[in-house]
């Protein structure tokens, strides 16, 4: 369930942005909603929300990057 959420708001992000500035608004969507799913998951798991909050997001945040990056050098990113 939580994956499809967690694909689903990027995608009305996609839906819900200008033609011209979609990647800067997915790209702080995407950073926001993986905060939001860190604090539900460490609250719903009874961990610190914080530290889920941190994992979460910087994690996410350098696969995201890696994904930039290597369709940078493929010639393939936005």
């Amino acid at each position: 369930m939580t994956f499809s959420v967690g694909a689903g708001l990027p995608l009305a992000a996609v839906a819900l942005s200008p033609p011209g500035r979609i990647v800067p608004i997915v790209s702080a969507a995407s950073i926001l909603f993986l905060a939001v799913l860190g604090a539900l998951g460490g609250r719903t798991g009874g961990a610190s929300i914080w530290k889920s909050v941190a994992r979460v997001t910087v994690w996410g945040a350098l696969a995201l990057a890696a994904t930039a990056g290597v369709g940078a050098l493929f010639g393939v990113a936005a």
